[in-house]
């Protein structure tokens, strides 16, 4: 990328540059995307100072592209729009990577220090060439020649230390040494690596408003849209990998600074249709700060300096809220630039605080410190402060973003607006920005953490926003009401209909959430046949703006201390299974060795657990323990054709009854497993050497018993623990067997006591069940063939045993 630039800014000063503007947009283009692909891809390695370096190129390269793409395409239309296009980004960027430089330089990471500093300076050479043709481009181009070098080396020291299988590194390329730094500083709590490119997006933005104010550039049009927009796409990426590191409070921050940037590129877009100056609804702003308000004061329980940060955005939405034309006014645009100075600040205090070992105190333990003298309230702490209900997931809870978008969503609605001018009224943003785009990023990261319900109503409401907003207030069907629209907005609400009714089964807070969205619906659909009362569209958006504030604050406090200081309530219509016990079933991530022990601990002492295995999830107990042995029997309403099998880790269990076993079984148990085979036996006294007692009775047939030892490491560890198990499949006799830890719960209830969770099987079919009650003879049979075929077992019976 640095020598594409390096070449067009020596070829500038030709009639014709080398390189085309368009051409030379598509390709910054396309490297912007492989450069935050490459970020994000390091970032989960801890390499913080790369992924800020790759990320913040990335977003500059994109805004920088789409500029040169609409240079190119002759919508800026002489030199005085393109450095107005230009210069906000490049300011923003010049300071953005010297801080990156300085950090770099301060924690010895030479050479991404260096190019980012040589990008910076680039940048700097370029906003001073735009002002005064006495700065050449050539300087431009020296220093992307030097980004050249640097890269080059260090591409060279990475290549190098692959290929000789990290033996071999080049000074100052060398990654690997950051990993154990950063993992011994995670031990803590999750290290939200992304955020300091979040600050650098709310620099960008704010430097487009900030600069009109300060003459920097001379007014606020169509060029300066990719920034802006750039910085809102890439925001929303920052909220969902915000998520992934487990920091929900600046992950719904981000998502609604992108709220604010779309929307700021939209205002700019405006005059392209309509000759005046959009105006905003007051109502939506004035909630908009109390949003950003409670969500500081829950962020400086984390982070004090963090929580004061939030307030400049409580300040940008009142400022915005006074003034009908917004972004244009020039008290929001001095909150711009106080915006921006303290982006700058909070940048370099993240930044550094990730690489040194010495950190910027920042009060993150004085809250806490504060609240350990309180008995009402207590911070929750803790790895599973994430954990969800059903099993683990790699994402924080969303929740807290999906309601805060219903609440805005709502109160943008309140304003109607002009028929005649749809578009007047900014609306479209705050609607399909907030009510859809960041609603489908809830459901989709809720249906991640096993919330099937709330996921389905996330995106049903999500859809429902876009969809509406861009008919209603986009102005797409005009006076004229449509059949078709009524016919989609009934759908919606028959869908949302099934969605009460399920909530009567999760707690009182959904069923009110959900029930209150069908009075917003029915506004849409009383407004699309031209009935709609007047008064009822502002009650209704009142009513469930009010019910999605207080779900708002209860998944917040929830989120943040322990107990429920609001909670969300009990399920109307008790069941048994999820949601209708009194007691919760445990669910541990089988990649945690603790987790194991923690299952083996539930065995010993008498319990049922759901466990993943090298083919579908079982229901296991330990055959020690009868009263644990027929309680899985009983849960399971076993078949008598369907009898419950043995699980060992090794031979070496049986090695002891060794020779109660005809030595042609013996070996044919050796040359089978460990694998998804079970071996239906003959019964015999060696059963009393696995110390079965009185579970022998619940265990296969009075004549015969079908033994196995898994093909996997986690479930012979958990036997190594807990001795010799008894299994069955983890579902009700007669249906499918069990292929994810979330079925294990939802098919047997409160019958089992913990669940073991590794996330999908890695297989849809059960064992192979093969019959050797009469191998001696040199016969086999098979009384279910599962995923290793007939021809497999029969192969190893002749190879192993008939050589």
């Amino acid at each position: 990328g640095s020598l594409l630039l390096a070449v067009h800014f020596y070829s500038l000063p030709r009639a014709a540059p080398l390189i085309p503007s368009t051409a030379l947009g598509v390709l910054l283009l396309i490297l912007s995307s492989l450069l935050a692909y490459t970020g994000i891809r390091r970032s989960l390695r801890n390499a913080s100072l790369f992924l800020s370096l790759c990320l913040t190129i990335s977003v500059f390269w994109c805004g920088y592209g789409v500029i040169f793409i609409l240079g190119g395409q002759e919508v800026l239309n002489d030199a005085g729009d393109f450095r107005n296009a230009m210069v906000p980004g490049l300011v923003t960027f010049t300071l953005a990577l010297l801080i990156i430089a300085v950090v770099g330089f301060l924690c010895r990471e030479v050479i991404l220090a260096m190019i980012a500093s040589a990008v910076s300076l680039a940048s700097a050479h370029e906003v001073a060439m735009l002002y005064s043709t006495a700065f050449g481009s050539s300087a431009v181009a020296c220093n992307y020649m030097v980004v050249c070098l640097a890269g080059g080396y260090f591409a060279l020291g990475r290549i190098l230390y692959f290929l000789s299988k990290e033996k071999i590194a080049l000074p100052g390329t060398d990654l690997a040494k950051k990993k154990t730094h950063d993992q011994i500083q995670s031990t803590g709590g999750s290290v939200n690596h992304f955020a300091a490119i979040g600050l650098v997006l709310n620099m960008l933005s704010a430097s487009v408003f900030g600069c009109r104010l300060l003459g920097i550039t001379g007014k606020l049009f169509i060029g300066q849209v990719p920034w802006l927009w750039a910085a809102g796409i890439y925001q929303i990426g920052i909220c969902i990998l915000s998520y992934r590191a487990m920091d929900a409070l600046m992950a719904t921050f981000f998502g609604f600074t992108s709220i604010l940037k779309f929307a700021g590129g939209y205002c700019l877009l405006y005059p392209i249709w309509q000759p005046e100056e959009p105006s905003f609804p007051v109502p939506f702003l004035v909630v908009f700060s109390i949003l950003f308000a409670v969500l500081a004061i829950f962020v400086s329980l984390k982070s004090p300096v963090d929580g004061l940060y939030l307030l400049f955005y409580v300040a940008y939405c009142i400022a915005l809220a006074c003034h009908p034309k917004g972004f244009f006014e020039g008290g929001s645009q001095g909150v711009d630039v106080a915006i921006f100075v303290a982006s700058a600040l909070m940048t370099f205090i993240h930044l550094y605080n990730v690489e040194a070992s010495a950190k910027i105190p920042t009060g993150k333990g004085a809250v806490k410190s504060l609240l350990a003298r309180s008995s009402f309230l207590k911070l929750r702490e803790g790895t599973d402060v994430h954990a969800p209900y059903l099993g683990y997931s790699k994402y924080a809870d969303a929740e807290v973003l999906g309601y805060a978008c219903s609440v805005l969503a709502s109160f943008a609605i309140t304003m109607t607006g002009d028929p005649q001018a749809p578009l007047s009224t900014v609306v479209i943003p705050w609607v399909v920005v907030a009510g859809g785009i960041l609603k489908l990023l809830g459901g989709s990261v809720a249906f991640a953490r096993g919330k099937t319900l709330e996921s389905s109503a996330f995106i049903l409401y999500g859809v429902l926003w876009i969809i509406w907003g861009l008919t209603r207030y986009g102005g797409l069907y005009s006076t004229t009401r449509s059949f078709h629209v009524v016919v989609g907005i009934v759908a919606f609400m028959l869908f949302n209909g099934f969605i009460v009714f399920c909530t009567l089964f999760l707690n009182i807070a959904w069923f009110f959430y959900s029930l209150t969205f069908s009075l917003i619906a029915i506004s849409f659909l009383l407004d699309a046949i031209h009935a709609l009362p007047a008064g009822y569209d502002i009650a209704a958006t009142l009513i469930f703006g009010l019910v999605s504030f207080y779900c708002f604050l209860s998944a917040l406090f929830n989120s943040i201390f322990e107990g429920s200081c609001l909670p969300l309530g009990r399920p109307i219509v008790q069941l048994s299974g999820v949601g209708g016990g009194t007691t919760k079933c445990l669910h541990l991530p089988a990649r945690k060795a603790s987790s194991v022990k923690r299952i083996a601990d539930i065995l010993k002492s008498g319990g049922t657990c759901g466990i993943p295995t090298d083919t579908v999830y079982v229901l296991v107990a330990a055959c020690n323990r009868p009263d644990a042995v027929e309680k899985a029997h009983q849960s399971k309403r076993q078949a008598q054709d369907r009898p419950m099998s043995l699980w060992i880790s090794s031979l070496k269990q049986l090695e002891p009854a060794k020779h109660l076993f005809t030595p042609l079984l013996w070996d044919f148990m050796e040359a089978a497993w460990p694998s998804p085979i079970s071996l239906v036996v003959p019964r015999g006294e060696w059963v009393d050497f696995l110390g079965m007692k009185d579970s022998a009775k619940y265990v296969g047939t009075p004549q015969s018993v079908a033994i196995r030892i898994p093909d996997c490491s986690v479930t012979t560890h958990l036997i190594d623990l807990v001795g010799p198990i008894v299994v069955t499949s983890a579902n009700p006799t007669g249906e499918a067997d069990t292929t994810h830890h979330n079925q294990v719960y939802a098919k047997l209830g409160d019958k089992v006591d913990a669940v073991l969770c590794a996330g999908p099987s890695p297989e849809n079919i059960a064992s192979t069940v093969v019959d050797c009650t009469k191998i001696d003879s040199g016969n086999i049979g098979f009384f279910r063939v599962g995923i290793v075929p007939k021809s497999q077992v029969k192969l190893i019976l002749v190879l192993f045993l008939f050589p």
